[in-house]
């Protein structure tokens, strides 16, 4: 069972990404603030949950939750400021979204740059503990997914529907057929290799 709060004596809100180690898309990103009597038997880490209970559990967060917020930075300006700097970004702007400024930020993960001065709380694996950080990450993760199956219509020979951008074997054998889209994280370095061999080593050179 999750944590309903950190602290009881201030508005909390938890704060996730998803997005974060694709190849395409943008980072997205979810603040959550939940009443005290917020529960759900399958809320959880939005990775430890399959697409249909993500998909429920989206609508009764976006129903019981006291105020939510969903923002994304596009793959340009990941391109720009680096995907660490494009999360915390994400995760501000959602902040900004919500019509009540909360007394403390719970945030999954190690590192976070302050937001409006307000005191926040990194927790490592936080999605699997608090309830508001994994309800964060389930707003973050079926936003994002709706937006890359969007894309899809675009590029499908990528299959975004499917791998959401994510390097999966069968989009690394996409981009070696069919090169990188306007989608793509080009500072991701994600195009293949190859060595251009003018001449076997067996020939003679004349």
């Amino acid at each position: 069972m999750l944590r309903p709060f950190l602290q009881k004596n201030c508005i909390e809100a938890g704060c996730d990404e998803a997005g974060r180690g694709c190849y395409a898309g943008p980072v997205f990103a979810a603040a959550v603030i939940l009443p005290v009597n917020f529960y759900h038997p399958e809320l959880n880490d939005s990775k430890q949950l399959n697409a249909t209970q993500r998909e429920k559990l989206r609508v009764f967060i976006e129903e019981n939750a006291l105020h939510y917020a969903v923002a994304m930075v596009n793959n340009e300006e990941i391109d720009s400021i680096n995907i660490l700097k494009a999360s915390f970004k994400a995760m501000h702007l959602a902040l900004e979204q919500l019509p009540v400024k909360p007394g403390m930020i719970l945030v999954d993960g190690n590192r976070f740059i302050t937001w409006k001065n307000v005191p926040h709380q990194c927790i490592i694996k936080g999605d699997g503990i608090y309830a508001s950080i994994a309800a964060a990450s389930i707003l973050a993760k079926t936003y994002r997914d709706k937006f890359m199956c969007s894309l899809h219509k675009q590029f499908p020979q990528y299959n975004w529907a499917k791998n959401k951008g994510y390097g999966t074997a069968e989009h690394r054998k996409a981009i070696e057929e069919n090169g990188l889209c306007k989608y793509h994280r080009k500072s991701f370095n994600i195009l293949p290799t190859q060595l251009k061999i003018g001449f076997s080593m067996n020939e003679e050179i004349v």
